[in-house]
């Protein structure tokens, strides 16, 4: 999530939409554990509704972006749906990313789907024994207009970065990533 939350904007509201499974199976989220405190939690009954929230949410100019988490492979999340899904993120222009907690990769209509894992932190320049900054393996494996890939990110406060392998020093110093 944390991912996500760092490009999310702060200026407004942030929507989170949780369905039942994904908050049984991974917990609900800590509002004061986010870096922002302009969120509306919603916790869905079912996929079905946790779609429709998300896009009734995106079509929303107040919010500054939509997160859903759904979990598994629910008849609800068709390629129909995320189609629908992305089309009114689109029109709107507020960013919207969908989780998938323990889904397969099937059919989506989404225009970027990434695969993210964490990956080991950085070091710590204070102590080396510390953990760093947060860092994650980020695999875009399928996206319109751009090849596929598979990145080492790690984020500063206000921008990300590429982290070269250990031992290596960072890599794309000035340059940003977008998701």
């Amino acid at each position: 999530m944390g991912f996500l939350l760092a490009q999310a904007g702060a200026e407004k509201p942030l929507l989170w939409v949780q369905d039942r499974m994904a908050i049984l199976e991974s917990g609900r989220i800590h509002p004061p554990g986010l870096p922002t405190q302009n969120l509306i939690h919603v916790e869905a009954r079912d996929a079905k509704d946790a779609l429709w929230t998300m896009e009734e949410g995106v079509r929303c100019s107040c919010l500054s972006a939509v997160i859903g988490e759904i979990w598994g492979d629910p008849r609800a999340l068709d390629f129909t749906a995320t189609r629908r899904l992305a089309v009114a993120a689109e029109r709107s222009e507020t960013p919207c990313w969908l989780v998938r907690l323990g889904g397969t990769p099937n059919l989506s209509g989404a225009r970027m789907r990434w695969r993210l894992a964490s990956a080991p932190s950085l070091a710590n320049d204070l102590d080396p024994r510390a953990p760093g900054a947060a860092a994650w393996d980020a695999e875009l494996f399928r996206a319109r207009g751009h090849p596929p890939g598979h990145w080492t990110v790690a984020h500063d406060a206000d921008r990300f970065h590429l982290v070269a392998a250990p031992g290596d020093r960072a890599l794309g110093e000035g340059q940003r990533l977008r998701a």
